[in-house]
C-alpha cells in the first residue's frame, strides 16, 4: 500500500496517507488510457459540419438550353455538381461522433493514471486547501508555494477539491493551465493534459471508495424476494361432497316449434 506524506498550503508535512493499491498502484496501461482519451474527445465532437447538396444551393431548375444541335455540352441544371457553384457530392453532414465505452474499462485507465502519476512523483495531497478569501493573488502564492512555479511558469496542474469550496473555485477561475474539479467529475483527459494533480485528503478517500474494483463487483442490483401467495382455504367435505353430487344446471335453450303433423293423402 503505498504512503504519500501530506501537506499544507504552506508546503510543510502534516502527516502521511495510504493509498489504496487498487486505485492508485496499477500497472500502466498505454492502450486502455489512449482508447479512453478518444472516447472522451469523440463524445465531446459537435459534429455539425456539413455541405450543401444540390438541393441545398440556389439557382434556376430550368433547361438552360436544348439538348442537341448547340454543340455545346448536355446540362440539366446549373445546380448539378457538375458546374462551378453547383451542389458537392459526399460531402459531410451533421453527425454523431459518440460512443459508448464499457464503465469498467474507463475506470481503469482512471486508476492507470492516477497510478502513473504517484510513481512520476507528480501528485501532491494537501491537508485541506481552505483559503480565506476568493483573490487570484493568495492562490497564485499557494502555487508558487507548492513548487508548481518554475521560471516563471506555471505547470498544468489539475486540483481534485469538493466543489462546495467557493473560495477555491473563484480564485482559480481565471488562473491559465489550472482545473478545479471534484472526484466525480474527474476524467482521464484532464489527468493525461495536466502535468502536476493536487487532491485534497477528503477526495483521495471519494476516489478510493469509488475507483475500488473490489466495489465494483458488489455494484450489484438488490434482489427482491417474491412474497409467497397465501394458500387458498381448504372446503369442509360436506360442502365439497354436496356440490359433487349436485348436477350441473342445464342450459336454456330457445323453445322449440311443435312438428306438424303430416296426414297421408286419401
Amino acid at each position: 500500500m503505498p504512503t504519500v506524506k501530506v501537506r499544507n498550503l504552506k508546503n510543510k508535512e502534516v502527516g502521511e496517507v495510504s493509498l489504496s493499491d487498487a486505485v492508485f498502484g496499477v500497472d500502466l496501461n498505454e492502450s486502455l488510457i489512449h482508447a479512453a482519451v478518444m472516447n472522451y474527445r469523440a463524445n465531446g465532437r459537435s459534429g455539425n459540419s456539413a455541405t450543401k447538396t444540390r438541393g441545398n444551393v440556389s439557382g434556376s431548375g430550368r433547361k438552360l438550353w436544348k439538348q442537341k444541335g448547340t454543340g455545346r455540352a448536355r446540362i440539366a441544371s446549373l445546380r448539378s455538381p457538375l458546374w462551378k457553384g453547383g451542389g458537392n457530392v459526399h460531402g459531410p453532414q451533421p453527425r454523431d461522433w459518440s460512443y459508448q465505452m464499457p464503465k469498467k474499462m474507463r475506470r481503469g485507465a482512471l486508476r492507470s493514471a492516477l497510478s502513473e502519476r504517484l510513481r512520476e512523483g507528480n501528485l501532491i495531497i494537501i491537508d485541506e486547501f481552505g483559503l480565506a478569501s476568493p483573490k487570484t493573488k493568495d492562490f497564485l502564492g499557494v502555487i508558487g508555494t507548492l513548487g508548481l512555479i518554475e521560471n516563471k511558469k506555471r505547470a498544468k496542474t489539475l486540483i481534485v477539491d469538493s466543489l462546495d469550496n467557493a473560495n477555491l473555485v473563484l480564485s482559480s477561475r481565471n488562473v491559465q493551465k489550472t482545473k478545479v474539479t471534484n472526484s466525480f467529475g474527474l476524467n482521464i483527459y484532464d489527468l493525461v493534459y495536466h502535468e502536476k494533480l493536487i487532491i485534497s485528503k477528503a477526495a483521495v478517500e471519494e476516489l478510493n471508495s469509488l475507483l475500488d474494483p473490489g466495489k465494483e463487483k458488489g455494484e450489484t442490483e438488490p434482489v427482491v424476494e417474491e412474497k409467497p401467495r397465501a394458500k387458498r382455504a381448504a372446503k369442509p367435505k360436506a360442502e365439497t361432497a354436496a356440490t359433487e353430487e349436485a348436477p350441473a344446471p342445464k342450459k336454456r335453450t330457445k323453445k322449440e316449434a311443435p312438428a306438424e303433423e303430416v296426414t297421408p293423402n286419401e
